[in-house]
């Protein structure tokens, strides 16, 4: 009805991004624990590899390589009231990957699939009590939130936690921003820096000690200069 958009030039206000508070290694195994049987392999896989809730309900046994110890995210699925629940691409052109298995993982997977055999390559790897994928909203009601509820996690806390938790432990043992970012499949490295940079360890100290070294080298270099001129 108008030429223009009064808002165009309007500058909104940015909103405080909270911060990420990972989960502790013992809070995950608790709540592994306290899962439904066919879902205590869910949670160690998920905070073993970071995988988003969707990819993790979109494994299928041929996704899984347990001899070479890798995963890898071609899909995921997904729940909407127009769709319902269906499987689809993963999130962006960066989240198809290939995550490495720890052993925890690879054993966590090999008793998972001993009680809960996948059928066939196309089956799937994490299944519903009645048979089939799992439903986001089914397993957030009826495992997932009364599980959290036994374990002591905090109320609110989502499956996405656990690719929380996997990214802490990357960052506490020294991984780079990139590997980071990969192995979460971000579409890049500034996001993985706008959600977990306070996690990264503070390098006040090596800044000062590398500028104080820099010209305590100098110095020695000055002194040196002065003692063969003498």
């Amino acid at each position: 009805m108008i030429p223009h958009n009064p808002c165009a030039e309007a500058k909104l206000p940015s909103v405080p991004r909270k911060k990420v508070v990972p989960l502790a290694v013992e809070q995950v195994r608790t709540l592994s624990e306290e899962m439904p049987a066919r879902y205590k392999g869910l949670v160690l896989l998920g905070a073993a590899t970071g995988l988003r809730p969707g990819e993790l309900f979109g494994l299928q046994l041929r996704h899984m390589d347990l001899l070479h110890a890798t995963v890898s995210v071609e899909q995921q699925i997904q729940q909407t009231a127009k769709h319902g629940v269906y499987v689809c691409p993963p999130k962006t052109a960066r989240s198809h990957r290939t995550v490495p298995l720890p052993r925890m993982a690879v054993d966590a997977m090999k008793a998972h699939l001993r009680d809960f055999p996948a059928d066939g390559p196309e089956g799937w790897i994490f299944t519903a009590p009645q048979g089939g994928p799992v439903v986001y909203t089914h397993f957030m009601d009826g495992s997932w939130r009364p599980a959290c509820a036994k374990a002591g996690i905090p109320k609110g806390t989502g499956p996405h936690a656990l690719r929380h938790h996997y990214a802490s432990l990357l960052i506490k043992h020294g991984e780079s921003v990139k590997t980071v970012s990969e192995r979460l499949g971000h579409t890049n490295a500034a996001m993985t820096l706008n959600i977990y940079t306070h996690l990264w360890p503070d390098s006040e100290e090596r800044t000062r000690a590398a500028v104080d070294k820099a010209y305590a080298d100098q110095s020695a270099d000055t002194q040196s200069q002065v003692d063969e001129a003498a």
